[in-house]
């Protein structure tokens, strides 16, 4: 059952970054976008449109998105309506929006009760689609919430029916604190394909506690075929305590690639992305892969 073929959606740019204590220069942002093209990335998180109060990491948004665009898939970010005319002011044709599963989450993350912020939310999604937009809808604590604990499927369900009955095109459904087991993974995701079998489905996860490899061949076997991960494994989010870094896009795609899963990445030119941008990080990158990596190079040369 496991699929021949995987998408990797690299959030990096965006999801890596936003929370990054320092800040990355316009250019060394479109440096890092087209390293990771050239690696052969043809799904992106390119940045987002939020309020730069909030998240000042983001607030070149515009111009990243004037040098970055191609024929390629572009995701932006919007959390709401001022978010997307700002999209709107741009030739960005992929938008993402998202919502908590837990309404604690979304209080604190958008200062709205969930049944508030689907309202709102499906409304845009509707909006968009008759723009000619494709939308994605990102589902976080899909799985677990800093606040709240263990999320009931049920109520994950709910919400991502919301979003599929708005008319999005894709669910990027989310482990955000990094909680999850292969056994909930595999058995979150059989279950949303069967539900949802027109939407793309998209798996998350953080590997705060080392499961994310695990939770993603777990993935794999239940049909899933489509993975957000972040090269060198950077971001977390600001609104949710103990969400370390994303799977490392390296990782995932040197244990698809051994598996006989194509990706279409190449991981030394994916390396050389990464190279790139840890100068203007505020802390090393250190993946496993990645460290295999380096000391396989140093042999080489000696």
């Amino acid at each position: 059952m496991i699929p021949d073929h995987a998408t990797i959606i690299e959030v990096g740019p965006r999801d890596g970054l936003q929370n990054e204590f320092n800040y990355v220069p316009t250019d060394n942002k479109v440096s890092f976008i087209k390293g990771l093209k050239e690696a052969g990335v043809r799904e992106m998180e390119l940045t987002s449109f939020v309020s730069p109060k909030w998240v000042p990491q983001m607030k070149d948004a515009k111009e990243i998105v004037a040098s970055c665009l191609d024929e390629s898939r572009n995701f932006v970010l919007a959390p709401n309506r001022k978010g997307i005319e700002r999209v709107k002011e741009t030739s960005v044709s992929a938008v993402a929006l998202f919502a908590g599963v837990s309404n604690s989450f979304n209080k604190k993350n958008s200062n709205k009760e969930t049944d508030q912020l689907l309202e709102e939310l499906t409304v845009l999604v509707d909006e968009l689609k008759q723009d000619g937009y494709f939308v994605r809808a990102c589902i976080s604590t899909a799985f677990y919430c800093p606040y709240e604990g263990k999320m009931a499927l049920n109520d994950t369900l709910a919400i991502c029916r919301k979003f599929v009955d708005a008319g999005v095109d894709e669910l990027s459904v989310a482990d955000t604190i990094g909680m999850a087991t292969p056994r909930e993974a595999y058995f979150v995701f059989d279950t949303l394909k069967k539900e949802f079998p027109n939407t793309l489905l998209t798996a998350h996860f953080h590997d705060t506690r080392g499961m994310a490899l695990a939770n993603i061949y777990a993935c794999l076997t239940a049909g899933i075929s489509r993975f957000d991960t972040s090269a060198g494994g950077l971001g977390g989010c600001p609104f949710a305590k103990g969400a370390t870094g994303n799977v490392a896009t390296e990782s995932v795609v040197y244990m698809l690639e051994r598996m006989g899963v194509e990706t279409g990445i190449d991981l030394d030119k994916l390396m050389t992305a990464v190279d790139d941008i840890e100068p203007h990080l505020s802390r090393s990158i250190d993946t496993p892969y990645r460290t295999l990596y380096k000391k396989e190079i140093s042999a080489k040369s000696n």
